[in-house]
């Protein structure tokens, strides 16, 4: 990031930090996270909103009802996290934080993993990928440090690289990336037939083209979609007119620089919030119409309604 990044004054200023929170989280004006009222008036404390609504009444600030609730940071750290997340395409570490906000490292950390969490995005309300006509890549990967990673390729077996004369597990991970758009990304304990078509079927509309490489992990489920396309990269064929999975390619190779340059060390524990990370990112980029500014508000939006405690984080 360069040297002028957090010159604005909402990096500096807590009453400027606060009125630009309140701008990205309530664009329309304040409203009560307690009961949704519309109707909230100011009182004599700074930043410190009460409910109109007679059955409710709460106070509330900008942070309540979001991953910034009862955290001791000032404003102007959570608007520097939440820009560094925002703007790092391969990331940014807690010490990197740490060092730009000049806190403990305690607590840069835990404010790099709330962002995260305000970054993921899932649930029941997310609508299936692709379309008619559209194309959906599916493929999988495996990433993690030997010693720690538990995870088996399809067969159950430990993960083997072919130069390596003994057996060692990864982590597996399967990606659906839509051509143009999305990606959603799921860290799995093992990534064989059964997993990979419940995640392919939930995620993807039918009327979808799907491509994928030879894996047989998507034999099956293929046959329920509009048309199930594959290259053979064991023959050296990486596209034939536009069946190629070199999207969903693209995103692992952004994601493995990302966690081997900028974090170095992910515990297994902690990947499936590394990957939504990578994956907000991706969905929020500039060729969707995001800048920095977009995303980082974006970000900030979505941490409504989430929360992570220490317990949760540990």
């Amino acid at each position: 990031m360069g040297k002028n990044t957090f010159t604005q004054k909402h990096f500096h200023d807590e009453e400027a930090a606060r009125a630009w929170l309140e701008a990205a989280r309530w664009p329309t004006g304040a409203y009560c996270p307690k009961c949704g009222s519309l109707e909230p008036y100011k009182t004599k404390k700074p930043g410190v909103y009460r409910c109109r609504a007679k059955e409710c009444r709460k106070d509330f600030t900008v942070q309540t009802g979001s991953v910034m609730e009862r955290s001791h940071a000032k404003l102007c750290q959570w608007a520097i996290a939440f820009t560094m997340a925002a703007s790092s395409k391969k990331g940014f570490s807690a010490h990197q934080l740490h060092r730009a906000l000049g806190c403990q490292y305690n607590t840069a950390w835990f404010l790099h993993h709330r962002v995260m969490e305000a970054m993921r995005q899932g649930g029941l309300d997310l609508p299936p990928m692709g379309g008619s006509g559209k194309i959906v890549e599916a493929d999988e990967t495996y990433f993690g440090s030997m010693e720690e990673a538990k995870s088996t390729r399809t067969t159950g077996e430990p993960f083997l690289k072919p130069s390596e004369k003994k057996r060692a597990p990864k982590r597996a991970i399967v990606s659906l990336v839509e051509r143009g758009g999305k990606v959603r990304s799921f860290h799995v304990p093992r990534a064989d037939k059964a997993t990979v078509a419940k995640i392919v079927i939930t995620n993807i509309a039918y009327e979808s083209r799907l491509h994928t490489d030879e894996s047989n992990l998507y034999s099956l489920v293929g046959q329920v979609f509009s048309t199930h396309e594959t290259v053979k990269h064991s023959a050296k064929e990486y596209a034939r007119g536009d069946v190629n999975t070199n999207t969903v390619e693209g995103y692992f190779s952004i994601f493995k620089r990302g966690m081997k340059g900028v974090y170095q060390h992910c515990s297994e524990k902690h990947l499936h919030r590394y990957l939504a990370e990578f994956d907000f990112r991706y969905n929020h980029r500039e060729a969707l119409g995001f800048d920095d500014e977009a995303r980082t508000l974006a970000a900030i939006k979505s941490g409504e309604g989430k929360r992570l405690t220490y317990h949760q984080a540990d």
